[in-house]
């Protein structure tokens, strides 16, 4: 058994031809050990009928490489993957034949699913792989050791169309991972390449599944697995590679598909990414974090005006055209407003599709997983010589948790008869208080955790619906001409009235989250 832990980066189909430059990128050179080698690598993929496997992250693979066979069972992705890098156990052994080894399935940790699957004879071919592996070992100056892989060819399955196989491995055999994403970087700096978000077992159940290949559904925020001992530094660690998670796995559905929550998804991580930065940044020295910083928030840039846009055009203006749609006086001006409104959505949403497509996205998801990647962040000592980042994560989250709580309280009193600014302040507070509850939260008691984060998503949501309005207001405005005052006018009336109708709601959602307890005390 082993772990295996690799940064995987897709080509661009441009590069294929130019794989003898690649190898002789000065970047790969400095830290070439040998010679390359290549190999042309066969592979089977096995699961049941309804992917059992597939669906409790394992994948079963039979690979053919010269005369020799090898047989694989990977095990799903550690704490340690994101952000491009794929972690996984890995138990890979010869077997004498073209035949799936049951006593090889036996010794694995995975194999009462992997037994009893194949003792009823469920298990079958899915899909294969067939490529040609250039293989490069690697040391670097800190002594770690790696590999170097391209891959190209095809991913097949029965009955569909092949995928191209155009993939970058640097597989970690000793030291440290975050040498992996600085040779990345250098390679993403004169290369086309962008992050591998799915692995080739991934990529063939999509086929099999005759789903987009690289994207199927928006992926929305998931609970980070932080262990019980963490420390704080280890804890953010996985935080950030959660995030990191989230924004690039909505990269290529933002790119190819019109559907809104796309940009939504992606803009929640990149929020929810700048926060945990928060977090770290009194800890770590500016000149290590600074540039992820200011990447991340171009980006957010980028999100929030396409998303501003899309909730103008699906969430305000539907319901005010079907109130108005038929009184003379405004209808008019609705209809030239919609008619102004595709072309500044469709202008944003460019804008945010030409920021993910461009060479800085991937340069911040690999300088951000680089960061992830380092040990113990690089957090430098207090004046008095204390190291925050090395308390218990649980001690770590509660003080911090407490901290934001007392805000967010100082702050409540302005949500009725406060001034829009001291609402917007409390929106802020409280989306600050649920990005760093909701980070936290696995590492205490999932029921208490459960019924505040729930609290604390109304209140959000409540103050969400506030901020929406204001901005609808000021979206109409942009895009109004002097003979469109009317209708101008009818959409201001119309989300302030939403606005007022919202306060009811507001004070009891404060209410209600007031009266949660805080998960992170003890009784």
């Amino acid at each position: 058994m082993t772990t295996e832990i690799e940064l995987k980066l897709a080509l661009d189909p441009a590069a294929v031809a130019r794989l003898p430059q690649l190898l002789r990128d000065p970047a790969l050179v400095a830290v070439k050990r040998g010679r390359a080698r290549r190999a042309r690598l066969v592979s089977t993929y096995f699961d049941t009928p309804d992917f059992r496997l597939a669906r409790d992250g394992i994948a079963l693979r039979l690979r053919r490489a010269g005369t020799r066979w090898l047989q694989a069972v990977k095990g799903p992705p550690l704490a340690a993957a994101g952000a491009g890098l794929h972690a996984r156990s890995e138990f890979e052994a010869p077997v004498t034949r073209a035949a799936l080894d049951p006593r090889q399935l036996a010794q694995t940790p995975w194999r009462k699913p992997l037994l009893k699957a194949h003792r009823k004879g469920r298990l079958a071919a899915r899909f294969t792989t067939d490529f040609e592996r250039t293989t490069v070992p690697l040391e670097f100056a800190d002594g770690t050791f790696a590999s170097f892989a391209i891959d190209v060819g095809t991913i097949r399955a029965k009955g569909r169309r092949a995928v191209p196989i155009a993939e970058i491995e640097i597989e970690l055999e000793a030291g440290d991972p975050a040498r992996l994403f600085e040779l990345g970087r250098a390679l993403a700096e004169r290369w086309p390449m962008t992050i591998g978000v799915l692995n080739k077992a991934q990529r063939g159940l999509a086929l099999v599944h005759d789903r987009p290949d690289g994207w199927d559904q928006p992926v929305h925020a998931g609970n980070a697995t932080l262990p019980r001992d963490a420390d704080a530094a280890a804890a953010l660690a996985v935080i950030v590679r959660e995030c990191l998670d989230q924004i690039a796995g909505n990269a290529c559905g933002l790119i190819a598909d019109d559907d809104p929550e796309w940009v939504h998804q992606m803009r929640i991580g990149t929020r929810r990414l700048r926060s945990c930065l928060a977090l770290v940044a009194p800890f770590v020295p500016a000149h290590r974090l600074d540039p992820v910083v200011v990447a991340t928030g171009a980006l957010a840039d980028a999100l929030g005006q396409a998303r501003d846009w899309d909730v103008f055009a699906t969430q305000t203006l539907p319901p005010l055209t079907a109130w108005f749609g038929r009184d003379p006086a405004t209808a008019p001006g609705l209809r030239r407003l919609r008619a102004r409104l595709a072309p500044r959505r469709r202008a944003a949403r460019d804008l945010a599709r030409e920021a993910v497509r461009a060479p800085w996205f991937t340069h911040l998801l690999l300088a951000a997983g680089a960061f992830a990647a380092t040990p113990r962040l690089r957090a430098v000592p207090s004046a008095d010589g204390t190291d925050p980042l090395r308390a218990p994560a649980r001690s770590f989250a509660a003080e911090l948790l407490d901290r934001r709580q007392r805000k967010l309280e100082r702050r409540g009193h302005a949500l009725v008869g406060g001034t829009p600014e001291e609402r917007h302040a409390t929106r802020i507070a409280a989306k600050k208080m649920r990005y760093a509850a909701e980070f936290f939260a696995p590492l205490f008691p999932r029921k208490r955790a459960r019924l505040y984060l729930k609290a604390l998503a109304r209140l959000q949501d409540a103050l969400g619906q506030f901020n929406d309005a204001a901005t609808a207001a000021r979206l109409a405005t942009e895009i109004a001409s002097p003979g469109d005052a009317i209708a101008t006018g009818a959409v201001q009336g119309w989300v302030a009235a939403q606005a007022a109708a919202l306060q009811p709601e507001l004070a009891a959602a404060w209410n209600r989250y007031c009266a949660a307890p805080r998960f992170w005390m003890r009784d």
